[in-house]
């Protein structure tokens, strides 16, 4: 077990102190008025943590605190680490961006749009193309999920059992028949939907890679990097330093919910959202961006691929509002947004609903999770808490703003 440690004051790094104050406090009146269980948040330059706050509870039943070693369902914040596991394949030359995705799963050949209708009234049309796995890492695939309730495709995920997106009992390679048998809610790469993208990814390294994806993180990744307490399930030890998962209610509190099955190995390996981690961790995989590809003496991606990785692949240099489908994307959090392989990525940072740097790139997961790297400043910043939000709890862009506000050299 690693923990993250502050190592250099924020005054040596061009960090204003009473700045990251704001920060906390902010962020601790959240939990004083009950709308989280307590949090976890650090604020690195040039790779130096500067300023680490931990706060409340990571039980708070059991009235255990937050500490630097607790672990974190991180859901979301799993898919950038499936597209270094594929990059590093790409890497290999086992993969190419431009693979049709039926190179690799045959179950895919011969995909099918959405043309009209709704039930089993769904009229489909022949996909103008096929899905290349560059359309996975920029979920750019036709690919979508059961909990949009915006596009008669959503509720046939659902009408298939795919509201946690995966069928009960599946595994991956069973879940990746029951995706390829929906139609694509429009052609490949002509728009640009947050989607089960990132699960039929992870298949996909399996498949190139001869390993299970568990496996395949653990022996290429995780250990490589340091990263000791990440992966799909906890041990005994892990167990009691992991977050209770809340709820937001409807007044705004939160509640104890239920959350992935992490004691023992789970049968679907989720490459769009399985991975526990711990701060440290969370803090290993930054820096082996921000350092583009290599840390501490592993080089697990050449920098340039990790400049690809980090740059916009939207047609035009379209954001995620204006590429986006709608009525999903449409809201102005996406504006100036653009999307990279298997992360976000400013564009226009006039245009962001917060202070944002040009080339900032990150992702969040859906239990109120955040991290990002900021080139520019040379600066990346992690937030860990547990509340899985009915509605937007708005601290995210509160983050950028009291972080933008603290950099003063």
């Amino acid at each position: 077990m690693a923990q993250l440690r502050q190592d250099v004051d924020p005054g040596g790094v061009g960090l204003d102190a009473k700045a990251l104050g704001r920060l906390d406090r902010y962020l601790a009146h959240l939990v004083d008025e009950g709308r989280l269980p307590g949090f976890l948040v650090s604020v690195a330059r040039g790779g130096r943590i500067a300023h680490l706050t931990t706060y409340g509870r990571r039980d708070v039943a059991a009235g255990l605190p937050v500490g630097t070693d607790t672990v974190w369902r991180i859901y979301s914040m799993t898919k950038p680490v499936t597209a270094v596991a594929a990059l590093m394949l790409v890497e290999e030359g086992r993969l190419s961006l431009d693979d049709p995705l039926e190179r690799h799963l045959p179950v895919f050949a011969e995909p099918r749009v959405y043309e009209s209708g709704s039930g089993d009234d769904v009229r489909t049309r022949p996909a103008a193309g096929p899905i290349r796995i560059r359309h996975l890492l920029t979920h750019t695939a036709g690919l979508t999920f059961a909990f949009y309730h915006s596009h008669p495709v959503d509720a046939l995920y659902r009408a298939a059992g795919l509201e946690s997106s995966v069928p009960a009992g599946a595994d991956l390679a069973r879940t990746m028949e029951v995706y390829a048998s929906l139609p694509l809610q429009f052609d490949p790469g002509t728009q640009w939907n947050y989607s089960v993208a990132s699960n039929v990814l992870g298949r996909v390294v399996e498949v190139a890679s001869g390993q299970p994806l568990d496996t395949f993180f653990a022996e290429r990744i995780f250990r490589p990097l340091g990263m000791t307490d990440a992966g799909f399930c906890v041990n005994d030890e892990q167990a009691g330093r992991l977050a209770e998962l809340y709820g937001q209610t409807d007044d705004g509190g939160i509640e104890p919910i239920a959350g992935l099955p992490l004691h023992g190995r789970p049968r679907f390996l989720s490459g769009s959202g399985g991975l526990v981690a711990s701060a440290h961790d969370v803090h290993r995989f930054m820096e082996l961006l921000r350092r583009r590809g290599e840390l501490d003496g592993t080089r697990l991606l050449s920098a340039g691929t990790v400049d690809l990785m980090t740059s916009n692949h939207l047609p035009g240099n379209a954001d995620l509002r204006s590429f986006g489908s709608r009525p999903a994307h449409d809201e102005p959090g996406n504006d100036g947004v653009g999307f990279g392989l298997g992360v976000s990525v400013v564009i226009d940072p006039e245009r962001t609903q917060a202070p944002s740097g040009l080339g900032m790139f990150g992702w969040s997961g859906v239990a109120t999770t955040t991290f990002w790297v900021d080139p520019g400043r040379d600066l990346t910043l992690q937030f860990m808490t547990q509340v899985r939000p009915k509605r937007s709890l708005r601290i995210f862009p509160e983050l950028k703003r009291l972080v933008h506000e603290a950099v003063v050299g």
